[in-house]
């Protein structure tokens, strides 16, 4: 008994000792995958997720409490970038600073290959439409590797989940974290202003 008992101390005392370290000497290198990707089972809202922004900045969606967001995941290559950036920065001047609209757009190279650029890449292609609402780094928002806080947009009831189809998938979210609609490729971002304003 006391042959089993011995292992077992030193066990537990090992998993404490490395506990510690990891607490105190680097935090990042000893947080596992899992909680970098957060529960998908307990998020009840998008604040309860962290993304990281096209500058490398970890980024708690929380900042983002009592706003009305645009979720929106873009591309500079494909046929709908032109119409959904030139309307998605007219909405943001629109109700940015008057309403306090909020707008995250997450860069994919998943559809077509259509943003297979950098960061920088990515930051210098936007300021041809004067992009200021909040550019995020490139994810994927589908599949096994998908960033948690697009499997969670995915595995959404109803109308608002299911498989991201393409570039320009836009989500409304409320002023409590809460999706509210979901918006195809194709509609246009101006075609969103009245449900935006219901919320706003």
């Amino acid at each position: 008994m006391l042959r089993i008992q011995i292992p077992l101390l030193l066990i537990c005392f090992l998993s404490t000792v490395l506990s510690e370290n990891c607490e105190d000497n680097n935090k990042e290198l000893c947080t596992s995958k899992n909680d970098e990707q957060q529960s998908l089972k307990s998020a009840t809202s998008v604040y309860d997720f962290h993304a990281l922004d096209i500058y490398g900045n970890d980024v708690n969606l929380n900042r983002y409490r009592g706003h009305v967001l645009i979720i929106v995941n873009v591309a500079s290559n494909c046929g709908l970038t032109d119409t959904n950036y030139k309307q998605l920065v007219q909405l943001y001047e629109k109700y940015g600073n008057s309403a306090g609209l909020r707008i995250l757009a997450f860069p994919s190279n998943q559809f077509g290959g259509q943003e297979p650029g950098t960061s920088q890449e990515i930051l210098n292609f936007v300021q041809k439409y004067n992009v200021t609402f909040d550019m995020f780094n490139k994810v994927d928002v589908n599949g096994n590797n998908a960033h948690p806080l697009w499997k969670w947009l995915t595995e959404l009831g109803g109308d608002k989940g299911g498989t991201i189809k393409w570039n320009f998938t836009k989500f409304i979210v409320d002023k409590e974290g809460n999706v509210v609609a979901r918006f195809a490729p194709n509609n246009e971002p101006l075609e969103m202003e009245p449900i935006l304003k219901e919320y706003l």
